[in-house]
């Protein structure tokens, strides 16, 4: 039986997807309240129980000229320096507390025949997800519509790998980055099968904080190879652990969103959602 947050999130996908086909006539609430089935009056509620903030201010967040604006203060400032140092509580940022290991040449080239995966499927504000461990950390974690085949995907990435259905306290912690709250946040471990390239660019993307936006080319130059922005493309759309690597703020120059491996409206949400929750930190803060 579905939640109410997932299905709230249904909901919310549907008017997102509305809003963007119909961006140049600037639909309403009410049009898009009956898009969704809903009285204006409990769509406004919902939405906000969601993300926190109105409908019409969520959308700002996912207009172009905000997205730009954000590409342009990142490359106006001394980005990484200024996130890494000093910030603690629910503004901690990724590269604060996710610890990357990359998997050994054997773990690598051998599909996981040395390994034991744990995995267990949750719910979180964008749908269910899939979440796999090894003993030194978080393997895969992606979202998961059909969960049969989530699973298959899991397989797929490791076929010589034991698995057991099982919700480790790993995988636990790994959750609460769904969370608006980080302050129940553990240190976050991630072992994952990829290229030295891979993991200097899942690491650049470690330093893109939750609200903030990049683009393939900036994290080239993160990663000291300036003209390999469409390598760059590949390892972020190669990314093995949704929303923990944040390979969704990754935009184009342009501040269109673009494509995501776990769908568009997904994408676009999570923007949303996570802009959101970064205003409401400095309101509080």
């Amino acid at each position: 039986m579905e939640t109410q947050e997932i299905i709230s999130y249904q909901r919310i996908a549907g008017a997102i997807d509305y809003i963007k086909t119909n961006f140049k006539t600037q639909p309403n609430l009410d049009e898009v309240a009956e898009r969704v089935n809903l009285s204006p009056f409990h769509f406004q509620r919902m939405f906000t129980e969601w993300a926190g903030i109105s409908p019409k201010k969520f959308m700002q967040y996912l207009s172009v000229e905000h997205a730009k604006g954000i590409l342009k203060q990142r490359q106006a400032t001394l980005f990484d320096t200024a996130f890494e140092t000093g910030l603690s509580g629910t503004g901690r940022l990724h590269d604060l507390f996710i610890n990357l290991e990359g998997m050994t040449p054997a773990e690598y080239k051998n599909g996981g025949a040395a390994l034991t995966i744990n995995y267990s499927f949750a719910e979180s504000p964008f749908g269910d997800v899939i979440v796999a461990s090894t003993p030194k950390g978080i393997c895969h974690l992606a979202f998961a519509d059909d969960r049969e085949e989530a699973f298959k995907q899991l397989q797929a990435q490791f076929p010589n790998a034991v698995y057991h259905q099982f919700a480790d306290k790993l995988q636990q912690d790994a959750l609460f980055i769904f969370k608006r709250d980080w302050s129940e946040l553990s240190e976050v471990k991630l072992h994952l099968k990829g290229t030295a390239f891979q993991l200097k660019v899942w690491q650049a993307l470690l330093r893109v904080p939750a609200g903030g936006l990049s683009t393939y080319a900036m994290i080239a130059q993160d990663v000291q190879s300036p003209s390999a922005y469409r390598a760059v493309g590949t390892a972020v759309g190669d990314n093995p652990v949704a929303f923990l690597i944040p390979c969704h703020r990754v935009i184009k120059s342009t501040g269109e969103f673009g494509q995501y491996h776990w769908g568009a409206t997904r994408k676009t949400a999570m923007i949303g959602w996570e802009a959101a929750g970064a205003e409401l930190n400095t309101i509080n803060g």
